[in-house]
């Protein structure tokens, strides 16, 4: 009992206080712990990275515009007055009201942007190696709660494109940054060498990018730049070689935004010399030369297999192509065997009695989202066919950020919908009120930066709140600047700007 009472103590943990475990430390996750009143609940936050990462400014980091730690904050502070354990969420008993973790400290991949299954194999010789790795699997232990938050994210898509996930570079995590920017260099300092032929040289500094979303359309504008502003002193002889390809299976980059805004982007790289190739399908990534090329292979370099123009090599491919199901949503938030007592809110009666009902949490048939009431709060259905199935709502858990949709909504998986979530829901159970207005997301406008100094600002007001060019860009800064967490990257990020 003592050792309980210590480790109870260890943790913070106060009696009159709620606990509240909050899966997941991005956008949503990290959002509602610094919101909720710590007089009145117990955050513990539950991730295998112990800070908050700010994605929009990962692609500057990526290329040093911006140091590292100005994309950062840690969980762990005086400020947030949160606990914090390293760890992934391997289940949850909803009924017993606990949560499964798998220690993550000694994990290599907590910095690293995720795109399966963490111990998947997909070869013998994969599987030989998870079973060596397999004493090194993190322990699992069990962490009770009051009140769930589950913002767990999406992982990285790859659609099952044969050598992604081991040759590809993402841009979802610091970790993924640091990667980007080594391997820029590598290919610089690899084509600075005096035994690189020239046709090497074109391969190593032809760089592809997979992906005309904002990520990779923002990174392919601060490749240029670097390369065009401040590599070009440094390699003045290797900045003819160098090329910068955009690769998108739609007819145009940038979705979101309108068609002319969309097109002036295009019109923008095109003058830069960046180009865009839309309605192109990847269906391979390997390391090495193609079999056609007789050039002894000098340096890592790898060969992209597009469907419209055969083998490609370039010198590094940065993969952004959206968002997969976390596999924690897809096995582990599943079945519930036995509703919480006095945790439920019956939406749908069923005919016979609730607890003979068999439930499973309810589910988006396209993404496999987890579907939330209006007040985020997950929602369970009877397992079987057939329409009008009783459903039912779990009171103490919520689902926000990527994982999880409002259902009868089709808001965007953006950080901008996920922060807005968690501002509500953290104000919601400081104030222990659900029974005022709903959620509603309010659309703020989507911005991308489009390389020197232009960006794009589409508003919310329709086309006349549309702003490109350099008003844009003074937007967009200003938008990232005052979204800065800590007064200490408010004052670096303008800073190293």
């Amino acid at each position: 009992m003592s050792v309980i009472k210590g480790f109870l103590r260890l943790i913070g943990y106060n009696a009159e206080r709620e606990r509240v475990v909050i899966l997941g430390s991005g956008w949503a996750g990290y959002t509602v712990a610094r919101g909720l009143d710590p007089r009145k609940y117990q955050a513990v936050v539950v991730s295998p990275r112990s800070y908050f990462a700010f994605t929009p400014l990962l692609a500057s980091t990526s290329v040093g515009t911006l140091e590292f730690r100005t994309a950062l904050e840690p969980i762990r502070s005086r400020r947030n007055k949160v606990n914090y354990f390293q760890g992934w969420a391997d289940g949850v008993d909803f009924e017993k009201k606990a949560v499964t973790v798998e220690e993550a400290v000694d994990d290599p991949r907590q910095s690293l942007a995720p795109t399966g299954e963490r111990h998947a194999h997909e070869t013998k010789e994969a599987r030989v190696e998870e079973l060596k790795e397999e004493a090194k699997k993190g322990r699992l232990f069990e962490l009770t709660y009051d009140k769930l938050i589950v913002t767990v994210g999406c992982y990285s898509q790859t659609f099952g494109t044969p050598g992604v996930k081991d040759n590809a570079l993402f841009l979802k995590d610091v970790g993924d940054a640091r990667k980007i920017r080594n391997r820029i260099l590598a290919c610089f300092e690899a084509a600075a060498l005096p035994t690189t032929t020239e046709e090497m040289r074109r391969t190593l500094l032809n760089f592809a990018v997979v992906g005309g979303g904002p990520t990779g359309i923002e990174f392919s504008a601060e490749l240029h730049d670097i390369i065009t502003e401040d590599l070009a002193k440094i390699y003045p002889e290797l900045i003819p070689y160098h090329k910068i390809t955009v690769y998108d299976v739609a007819e145009k980059v940038l979705p979101m935004f309108d068609e002319q805004l969309a097109k002036y982007a295009m019109d923008t790289f095109k003058r830069e010399g960046i180009s865009i190739k839309t309605s192109h399908h990847v269906e391979e990534l390997r390391k090495g030369l193609p079999e056609s090329m007789n050039v002894t292979q000098q340096h890592d370099s790898f060969t992209l297999k597009v469907k419209e123009e055969g083998d490609v090599v370039v010198g590094m491919v940065v993969w952004s192509t959206g968002l997969m199901m976390n596999p924690f949503v897809e096995k582990a938030l599943r079945g519930v065997p036995h509703l919480p007592e006095g945790s439920i809110k019956v939406v749908n009666p069923a005919q016979q009695e609730i607890d003979q009902v068999d439930w499973v949490v309810k589910k988006a048939d396209k993404s496999g989202s987890v579907l939330t009431d209006d007040r985020l709060r997950v929602k369970v259905v009877a397992k079987g066919e057939g329409e009008n199935k009783p459903e039912a709502v779990l009171n103490d858990v919520f689902a926000l950020g990527d994982c999880a949709i409002l259902e009868g909504t089709a808001y965007p998986a953006t950080a901008q919908v996920a922060s807005q979530k968690a501002d509500w829901l953290a104000k919601r159970l400081n104030k222990g009120d659900f029974d005022r207005a709903p959620f509603s997301w309010k659309n703020l406008g989507v911005m991308a930066y489009i390389g020197n100094w232009n960006a794009l600002l589409q508003g919310s007001g329709g086309n006349w709140s549309n702003i490109s060019g350099r008003a844009a860009w003074i937007v967009w800064r200003g938008a990232y600047l005052t979204k800065s967490v800590s007064w200490r990257n408010k004052i670096l990020i303008p800073t190293y700007w």
